[in-house]
């Protein structure tokens, strides 16, 4: 029988601002000299490219054939900039998807003519261009922090137990891959903790740093549908499988957050935990993972 968590999440929410932690930010306009000289490069590229192309879409598929990734990810992102904003940036990332996009998008690119000329008028380095790509530079380094940490403190806190996961940036792992004919093979987590051959808990890990509206309710829904999942399969085969969710961020403070993930943990009393990580040494024990 699972044992019930002797506090519940909905009960730190008086002092929540005690339990969250904040990763530091970097000021304006301090970052934009380093921001300068780090994308400088990028942008010259991007005017050489620009100066040789006879359309935006021959523009973009000449990006598209840059091997050096970090170096055609920026370029895709100055192209969405200046040449077509409602295309998916995550598409943008992918080499294989530029005729995809020239296909589908190219109607609504600007034309090449009005690029050169606008991009003609702004400085090199363009500062405020810079500031911009400096956002995306750091961009998920959080919520690596945050798991990286979780791994270190769980490894101190249980050393006879084995976690894996990406502890920084890497593949999710697969339900699919760890659980025989799992319902949605596909379902990714960031973390599992075992003993030995025994599944104690699989997880999610994330850092919020502001949500709200129409993202809140998008990432409570995920996460309760994750857990009917999960643990619907663990009592169909009799596992002891929990689910842990890590949250962490000034983002947990925001609107009905707090609320919403204690009410998941609710719903499945002594499978699921909400925590973030300063409540892991008083929440987490080896009793509940293993009950």
């Amino acid at each position: 029988m699972a044992l019930l968590l002797p506090k519940k999440f909905s009960d730190y929410q008086k002092e929540g601002h005690l339990w969250i932690t904040l990763s530091s930010g970097e000021y304006y306009p301090d970052i934009l000299p380093l921001a300068c000289e780090f994308y400088k490069p990028v942008l010259v590229l991007f005017g050489q490219f620009l100066a040789q192309a006879h359309s935006s879409t021959d523009l973009l598929m000449a990006i598209s054939q840059l091997s050096e990734q970090w170096m055609r990810v920026q370029l895709a992102r100055v192209f969405r900039k200046y040449v077509s904003p409602e295309t998916p940036v995550e598409m943008l990332k992918q080499k294989r998807k530029a005729q995809t996009i020239c296909d589908n998008f190219g109607g609504g690119f600007r034309a090449i003519t009005e690029v050169q000329k606008r991009f003609g008028a702004r400085p090199i380095p363009d500062e405020a261009l810079c500031a911009i790509l400096w956002e995306y530079k750091d961009r998920g380094k959080k919520g690596y922090d945050l798991t990286e940490r979780f791994f270190i403190l769980l490894r101190e806190q249980f050393p006879t137990l084995q976690l894996s996961g990406p502890e920084r940036a890497g593949k999710d792992v697969l339900l699919g891959t760890i659980f025989h004919k799992y319902t949605k093979i596909d379902r990714p987590i960031d973390f599992l903790i075992c003993d030995d051959e025994k599944i104690l808990a699989v997880g999610l890990a994330r850092y919020d740093s502001d949500r709200g509206g129409a993202q809140e309710d998008d990432r409570t829904g995920q996460y309760r549908d994750c857990a009917n999942e999960v643990l619907t399969y663990a009592t169909k085969h009799n596992l002891p499988t929990k689910v842990i969710f890590l949250n962490d961020g000034p983002g947990l403070l925001l609107g009905s957050m707090w609320r919403d993930y204690a009410y998941i943990e609710d719903l499945y009393p002594g499978r699921v935990m909400v925590t973030t990580l300063r409540m892991i040494p008083e929440r987490l024990t080896l009793e509940w993972l293993t009950s």
